[in-house]
């Protein structure tokens, strides 16, 4: 239709316009740093989850021990003692999630500038479940608050959060926001090669950008 809305105030102006009539803001259809922003945000959350898994999750004292945990090493040994369902729940909560979800974002940034073998109706459905996702993604952090809170019996027991929760909500919260900055519009822009010319790739139009560059000499 060649309309574009502007962000602040939501008004409605043709596609030609560059700045709103009632407010002012300039008016721009796509973000041409949205990838940079994906990437940006990507990397961030993949190095905080790489400590996330590392460091201690989970420190318990007793009166005559004191007992520190990862994520990884709390789930195993939750499967030692038999409790096998409790296990899976957090290995797929706190390892198969986050990965996927990194897997996934990836993939989509990388999808715009390179063809896909994926559908743009696959790749839009990828996206709409790695934002839903994201919203359960700090399950592990709400359980390590609440025993956190509850478990606090003076000298006899307590539990303390470790390190590795401040990394791992720092990565949840950086792969939401990576999530976020994903313009899935750009599935779309990329089928019928409607790029913005900053994100577009320099060698995806070479024989039209000749066909249309006119020739030393012509004549209106």
């Amino acid at each position: 239709m060649g309309l574009v809305a502007c962000r602040r105030c939501a008004r409605v102006w043709p596609g030609s316009a560059r700045r709103c009539g009632r407010c002012g803001h300039g008016l721009r259809s796509r973000d041409v740093m949205a990838l940079q922003k994906v990437w940006a945000l990507w990397v961030v959350g993949l190095i905080c989850y790489i400590p996330a898994n590392i460091y201690t999750m989970l420190e318990t004292r007793t009166l005559v021990s004191s007992q520190t945990n990862t994520v990884i090493g709390g789930a195993l040994e939750l499967g030692h003692h038999g409790d096998w369902g409790v296990a899976m729940v957090i290995l797929v909560a706190s390892v198969g999630i986050p990965i996927s979800k990194f897997i996934v974002i990836a993939m989509l940034a990388y999808g715009i500038r390179n063809r896909s073998f994926l559908s743009p109706e696959r790749r839009q459905l990828m996206h709409e479940l790695v934002e839903y996702i994201g919203r359960w993604s700090m399950i592990d952090v709400f359980v390590v608050a609440i025993l956190s809170a509850l478990v606090h019996l003076g000298a006899l027991v307590s539990i303390q959060p470790g390190i590795a929760a401040l990394f791992f909500a720092m990565s949840v919260i950086f792969t939401m926001l990576s999530a976020m900055c994903f313009d899935s519009r750009l599935i779309w822009d990329s089928m019928v090669d409607d790029l913005p010319p900053e994100i577009r790739p320099k060698s995806a139009h070479p024989q039209a950008d000749r066909a249309n560059k006119p020739e030393e000499g012509a004549t209106a």
